[in-house]
């Protein structure tokens, strides 16, 4: 059987620059050398994605053909976004030795597994693999989603978010409403009866907010503090536009102690990252400033 992916879909993973932060990077050095003003000009994420799942009628502004016929030399921007055909290999009739032959084999292959890279199954196993320091260290952009935000708040130093603050990198923070009712609704879910998810929240956005104070105005814009009313489904935490984290809140079950997803960016996979990058954008634009 075949399959007939877009030329450019092929030639970017064949290159590993997939995902969406490095396509980016690429972009921005072949613009470099063709017209220097196309620079940043490269797709938004969700119009990478049409491009590369043959969505796109026609082709690109005359400027995106430019650039990627620099990106891919010998290649023409009508020849990038069309099909190419590539060779699936037949499934076996039986299975390997020693392997199930169960029917979820075939769902369990790694192609299903898109932009999932690991799983964890709490909290505390997703933090000794992935430290608050490795996470952050040398991000440039962090966006983060969920309850009280402890692996901010509390896992990382003051003194090393105002480093980073300092130095460009820009934060954004999405807290639950530690005045609202959700938060309620979620300390009664978790058998809290002693306000605990609402003090310790507060706490982190007081602890936020006087960092904040204490920046330079330049620094200070950089850290965006929000807080939302609503049901809480995720944690989410972004880092760099190409790693995502995700936790599900889960009914009667502390934050700490639930599945915890790594995802890192496939612009040319069927992925998550898409998706829950979404989910962080549409809460934040119904948010509200602290």
């Amino acid at each position: 059987m075949t399959d007939q992916p877009i030329l450019l879909k092929t030639l970017l993973t064949q290159r590993h620059w997939q995902t969406y932060s490095t396509f980016c990077k690429e972009y921005d050095k072949a613009a470099k050398k063709v017209d220097p003003s196309l620079q940043g000009g490269w797709p938004s994420r969700a119009q990478l994605h049409r491009w590369l799942n043959g969505e796109l009628k026609g082709l690109p502004y005359s400027g995106h053909c430019r650039v990627l016929e620099a990106m891919f030399p010998g290649r023409s921007a009508h020849e990038l976004f069309s099909a190419t055909a590539v060779e699936i290999p037949a499934q076996r009739s039986a299975p390997e030795p020693g392997r199930s032959a169960g029917p979820d084999t075939a769902a369990c292959s790694m192609p299903q597994m898109a932009d999932v890279t690991a799983v964890f199954s709490s909290r505390s196993a997703f933090s000794s693999a992935y430290p608050a320091s490795s996470l952050f260290d040398d991000a440039k952009e962090i966006n983060a989603a969920g309850l009280s935000l402890n692996i901010l708040c509390q896992s990382y130093p003051d003194h090393q978010l105002k480093r980073l603050l300092d130095t460009g990198t820009r934060i954004r923070c999405l807290f639950l409403d530690p005045k609202g009712q959700a938060i309620r609704a979620r300390e009664a879910e978790e058998g809290y009866t002693d306000s605990t998810l609402t003090t310790l929240t507060a706490l982190n956005i007081s602890m936020l907010t006087r960092l904040r104070d204490r920046l330079d105005t330049t620094s200070a814009q950089r850290l965006e503090l929000h807080v939302y009313d609503e049901t809480i489904r995720f944690n989410l935490l972004f880092v760099d536009r190409a790693l995502c984290v995700v936790q599900p809140y889960l009914p009667q079950a502390r934050g700490v102690d639930s599945p915890t997803f790594v995802i890192k960016d496939n612009t040319a996979a069927e992925g998550l990252f898409p998706v829950f990058d979404q989910v962080f954008r549409d809460i934040w634009e119904r948010s509200k400033p602290v």
